[in-house]
């Protein structure tokens, strides 16, 4: 299986809260919803197409949090896609998933995650996740990184990659905009950066 993660950013890289006020308020953030205004027939297609073509879902523990609470009570083909693929969810902390039908990884997630890419086809997609996103590029368990970055700057909140951490060198595969200025990219992860100029 190929681990593929996907995630919502806005132009200064704010990944936390993008679909509701409600949504993920840690650390005090008040501007969630930020990608609602933002949204095309283009994008919403992509993320359609992103879910429902998945083999199976790779959620951080917050992640799973936040989505146990809701997707089991909507309707549409998000919420049949999670629903049916199966659910993992990489966490030393919970033992007990609230919602039917989803594993935990524990212990040797790395281990654990290398065996589920192994075994099947189809892509593993990891949805959001910021921090397990970072935890997966640190071991070279990301075959593809999706981001889709929206025209507007947040201004506060959680980013994808924080001002200090590991470097990567990533290979752009392909890049497009929407009409409404959603840029989609594909990037392969190459290992560790190149060396710096001095």
């Amino acid at each position: 299986m190929r681990l593929v993660t996907t995630t919502m950013v806005s132009l200064d890289g704010v990944m936390q809260g993008p679909g509701s006020a409600s949504e993920d308020p840690r650390g005090g953030f008040t501007r969630g919803g930020w990608s609602l205004p933002l949204g095309d027939e283009e994008s919403g297609e992509y993320i359609v197409r992103t879910y429902t073509d998945a083999a199976a879902f790779l959620l951080g523990r917050a992640t799973y949090d936040i989505w146990a609470d809701y997707w089991p009570h909507q309707q549409g083909p998000i919420a049949d896609a999670l629903r049916e693929a199966p659910r993992y969810v990489a966490s030393t902390t919970l033992t007990t998933p609230t919602w039917a039908g989803t594993t935990v990884l524990d212990g040797d997630v790395a281990s654990r995650i290398r065996w589920l890419k192994a075994k099947g086809d189809g892509d593993l997609v990891v949805p959001g996740s910021g921090m397990l996103v970072r935890w997966l590029l640190a071991r070279g368990l990301v075959d593809r990184l999706e981001l889709m970055t929206l025209p507007v700057v947040v201004g506060q909140g959680v980013r994808l990659f924080p001002t200090d951490g590991p470097d990567a060198a990533l290979d752009l595969l392909s890049s497009r905009a929407t009409p409404s200025g959603i840029v989609l990219s594909v990037y392969r992860p190459t290992g560790r950066a190149p060396e710096y100029a001095d």
